[in-house]
């Protein structure tokens, strides 16, 4: 009998309230039970978890998604800007020197913004770093259309020890390791790296080409030999290494 009256009660308040009556477990006719209002929250806990998993994974697909879009532009707008180019790496090294005389540490092609006449559309500049005799340090712009000086400016670097250690009985400048690399696609950087491949301590050239279809590669060129081998910090797989023998350049 009490059974019954605690049923009854159960489902009166549910409808009056509007929700969901509680199943009840009994052990016996005149025992109340226990409710099982518990597992009722961890299956609603489980389903609310399930439901923020799957928001969650839909979210990190949507973020990768989002980043490979983000590669290919700029894999895009650095095939754009290196076919763009009229003046080569080299030849940009070789423009700079003329304009600051020293040992030319890097050489990029990148964007820069604007220009003296009210122009604020980005253009593609070549940037040469030279370390004179002196120990000054200068940067110099080149444009890469003509292969005019665009201007220059004196830079405070405190690697020049570093610099001349590694560059020290070299035969490979960086024009010549720009050449070297320049069979592998577009030259759009050339840099030295005095600290070696993961710190090794044996120092090359960092170069990196694009090219259309395999986008940007990194490669090193020895100081001494001009042998180019694929950067192994940048490229994990082995499908570069047939290309590991050096130009004729």
């Amino acid at each position: 009998m009490k059974r019954n009256i605690v049923i009854a009660a159960v489902t009166a308040a549910a409808l009056i309230g509007g929700g969901t009556a509680t199943a009840l477990a009994t052990t016996g006719d005149d025992d109340p039970g226990t409710t099982r209002q518990s597992d009722v929250r961890d299956r609603d806990d489980d389903a609310r978890g399930a439901a923020d998993d799957r928001a969650d994974d839909d979210a990190d697909d949507r973020d990768d998604s989002r980043g490979h879009d983000r590669d290919d532009r700029d894999d895009d707008r650095d095939d754009a800007r290196a076919s763009s180019a009229k003046v080569t790496a080299a030849e940009a090294v070789a423009a700079a020197l003329k304009e600051a005389p020293g040992t030319a540490v890097s050489a990029e092609l990148d964007e820069a913004d604007g220009d003296d006449d009210g122009d604020d559309r980005e253009r593609a500049v070549w940037e040469v770093d030279v370390l004179a005799g002196d120990g000054t340090w200068h940067s110099v712009w080149i444009d890469p259309g003509t292969g005019k000086v665009l201007g220059s400016e004196t830079d405070d670097e405190d690697d020049t020890d570093e610099v001349r250690a590694a560059l020290k009985n070299t035969s490979v400048d960086a024009a010549e390791a720009a050449k070297a690399a320049a069979g592998r696609g577009t030259v759009t950087s050339v840099e030295l790296d005095e600290d070696g491949y993961r710190g090794d301590g044996v120092a090359a050239w960092e170069v990196e080409t694009t090219s259309p279809g395999k986008g940007e590669q990194d490669w090193r060129v020895d100081l001494k030999s001009g042998k180019v081998t694929a950067d192994r910090s940048h490229h994990s797989d082995s499908d570069d290494a047939d290309d590991s023998g050096s130009d004729d350049d």
